[in-house]
């Protein structure tokens, strides 16, 4: 199973969702269909379960940025990378943290930048340390 995969097209659909809320067509059809069942299983219930936790997710983001910074502040990339990060530390607790933090950070970096990598590391470093302390 290729997690990196649907991580990938996980942010991706986001992005579209954010650009372009009222065109939410069969854009990622093709990407979908290279997806081993498998991967198909785990593509639907990451993106679902990211969709319906964003409420609880998002808070966890809000308190670490720049002060006084909304999410609307943060990159699309960035806040997509974030968002699902926060998504698998509190909701896929079977996948170690380091590869939550590696995962995220390379692919704030492959789509973002090296600056969006350190900025997504510094973010989930905060998260981690909170969900630390409320275990």
């Amino acid at each position: 199973m290729s997690r990196r995969l649907v991580r990938e097209l996980v942010i991706q659909r986001q992005y579209q969702q954010l650009v372009h809320p009222e065109d939410q067509g069969d854009i990622f059809a093709p990407n979908e269909a290279k997806l081993t069942e498998e991967d198909r299983g785990y593509y639907e219930v990451v993106r679902l379960g990211l969709a319906s936790h964003l409420e609880e997710i998002d808070p966890y983001i809000r308190r670490y940025v720049k002060s006084g910074w909304s999410l609307d502040r943060l990159s699309i990339v960035d806040r997509a990378v974030l968002r699902l990060a926060v998504y698998e530390l509190l909701f896929q607790k079977e996948i170690p943290t380091k590869v939550v933090v590696n995962e995220a950070v390379d692919l704030a970096k492959a789509f973002s930048g090296d600056e969006a990598g350190r900025f997504v590391n510094g973010i989930l470093g905060k998260v981690i340390a909170e969900l630390e302390v409320t275990k």
